[in-house]
């Protein structure tokens, strides 16, 4: 039997500059994304769409999603098979491609993670657990891309 779980975000636009959206250029991006009990998240857009350069944009949280919940399940899948991790960082990136009539979407999004494992006999494992994590992860499973991952695993011993 499957279990919903639904999520609750707020979102405020605070980019009203005085005349609104009376053009394009009369209004800021900025806005703020709440959720109850958690530090305000202060988003903008791209910079690219006249966005503000020091807050997150929606594309950089996409990509930020799709790596941490990969993370999340990589962890979870480690250490139910004995893998112990002892550090983990990813350098995610993803491709968006802008269409002419200014829409778009992404085309991919790549995992460049890096990981410490304590023992040289679990690299191997280690390596074969993302595509499971891939598989897992509920963020991979709902766009409409390729996740791609390379990962790099080195240990301590």
């Amino acid at each position: 039997m499957s279990t919903y779980h639904n999520y609750l975000v707020n979102l405020q636009w605070t980019g009203n500059l005085g005349a609104g959206t009376e053009t394009y250029r009369a209004y800021s991006r900025e806005h703020i994304i709440m959720v109850d009990g958690k530090p305000d998240l202060l988003a903008s857009s791209d910079v690219a769409f006249r966005g503000h350069p020091e807050r997150y944009n929606p594309e950089e949280m996409l990509v930020a999603s799709v790596s941490s919940c990969h993370m999340l399940w990589y962890l979870h899948l480690c250490a139910v098979n004995k893998v112990v991790v002892i550090d983990y960082t990813d350098k995610a990136t993803g491709q968006m491609i802008e269409n002419p009539d200014g829409s778009g979407r992404f085309e991919e999004i790549s995992l460049y993670p890096t990981i410490v494992v304590t023992e040289k006999t679990m690299i191997d494992k280690a390596l074969a657990l993302h595509q499971e994590a891939n598989k897992m992860c509920f963020i991979a499973n709902s766009v409409n891309f390729p996740v791609r991952h390379f990962p790099v695993i080195s240990c301590l011993k």
